[in-house]
């Protein structure tokens, strides 16, 4: 995705910035597609297991989900150059709508057996790759409105963390009662939030950003150019390490959860998406007060706690006893989850220079999200009684990683940023 910024030539109608408050422009859109992004990533593998009963089939589902996302995710970046953020937004979410509520149709029609899991199966691969279209347009859009200044850059970021957060609460909360009822209904409420993200879709601006092939750069040499230009930023390469590692623990927690609360501990499916919405709520307060350390304390502090809670819940995480327990863990290691996220998109805002910016920002995001479809495979080939020791190799590795990076950072000038120097 090559997001090159062209301020005095904007791309067409759908380039500039319409008046109105951010909210309007920004945060409205990114939170009701948030909201289909997240019920859409949380509660696919459980209807895979509610269907099923596989946990081989859950984790297979977890890696058809995120293998396409990957794999649309230079071509996403692309479309959102050519045509825009807001057109791009709204043929996802419409995309996504009528494809889930057919599936809902579909699954009340047929009988239990292999072609309604083959149906279940696909629709997490399509509703996977629709809804990277919008979440790199509604990355695209942030990177941008960063860029211009409009407010502080940790401020604009930790907002967006804030409402994917705030779609996590709710989104497996709500898909996983509503698969108490049955599967049709749970696709059903997804395919009408999708719809009125297509709606609120139409109101993004649109990124005064030109194609890549305008300047003769294709998809090769983008990710060519954003790999140099992440190997002069330091601070920036290692932090993607860091997190890249620590991803492949939280897609192991997302992949293997279903499996663990429902097969292992003996909970229902509504568990599931209550202790996911426990773990935003503590993303949530985590954010929060990432906000007020910043004007206090420098960004390699805030991401030394976050790592230091993130390793220290995962490597706890298979000796949990206990429901309680195991989603008490899960809060810990996602609050600290949320505070790197802070201090990657804040360090990434800030430091990637203008001309690269597209380049870098789709390899930083491509790389993060590499183990997502590997920790799918993993639960897929585990037996459920040893997906424990699994978590413990990954939150191991993990822990590993965040050590050596946040000791290389220590001294790095991107992090050394407060509220009131950035």
């Amino acid at each position: 995705m090559a997001l090159t910024v062209y301020e005095d030539r904007p791309a067409g109608r759908h380039a500039a910035i319409p008046s109105g408050s951010l909210f309007r422009r920004i945060y409205a859109p990114r939170a009701s597609d948030a909201l289909a992004f997240s019920i859409s990533t949380y509660a696919m593998p459980l209807l895979v297991l509610t269907l099923t009963s596989s946990a081989s089939l859950t984790g297979l589902a977890f890696a058809l989900e995120w293998t396409p996302r990957i794999a649309a995710f230079v071509l996403a970046g692309n479309v959102v150059d050519r045509r825009g953020a807001a057109i791009v937004c709204f043929l996802a979410s419409l995309g996504r709508s009528v494809v889930v509520g057919v599936s809902a149709v579909a699954l009340t029609m047929l009988p239990r057996g292999t072609t309604e899991t083959a149906v279940v199966l696909v629709l997490a691969a399509v509703t996977g790759t629709l809804s990277q279209f919008g979440f790199v347009a509604n990355e695209a859009v942030g990177a941008v409105i960063t860029r211009r200044k409009e407010a502080r850059p940790h401020g604009i970021q930790a907002v967006l963390v804030g409402i994917d957060q705030t779609a996590t609460v709710v989104g497996p909360l709500v898909a996983g009662f509503l698969l108490l009822a049955g599967p049709a209904w749970m696709l059903g409420f997804l395919s009408a939030v999708s719809l009125f993200a297509a709606v609120l879709g139409l109101q993004t601006p649109p990124t005064p950003l030109r194609a890549a092939a305008a300047d003769g750069m294709g998809t090769g040499s983008g990710l060519r150019k954003g790999l140099r230009t992440l190997l002069k930023l330091p601070a920036l390469g290692w932090l993607v390490a860091g997190l890249t590692c620590s991803n492949l623990a939280l897609g192991l927690l997302q992949s293997a959860s279903p499996v663990i609360v429902v097969e292992n501990l003996g909970r229902s499916p509504a568990s599931v998406g209550t202790m996911w919405s426990a773990a935003a709520v503590a993303t949530l307060l985590a954010i929060t007060c990432c906000r007020l350390a910043l004007s206090r304390v420098d960004l390699w502090a805030v991401g030394v706690v976050s790592a230091t809670l993130a390793a220290a819940a995962c490597l706890a995480l298979p000796q949990a006893p206990s429901y309680v327990s195991y989603t008490l863990l899960v809060a810990i290691f996602m609050a600290g989850d949320g505070g790197l996220t802070v201090v990657l998109r804040t360090v990434r805002s800030v430091v990637i220079p203008a001309n690269a910016l597209g380049a870098t920002l789709s390899l930083t995001m491509l790389l993060l999200l590499l183990p997502f479809p590997a920790a799918g495979v993993l639960v897929a080939l585990t037996p459920p009684p040893h997906l424990g020791r699994v978590v413990l190799g990954c939150a191991v590795l993990q822990a590993v990683a965040l050590f050596v990076t946040f000791f290389r950072l220590r001294g790095a000038p991107a992090l050394r940023m407060t509220a009131d120097r950035s």
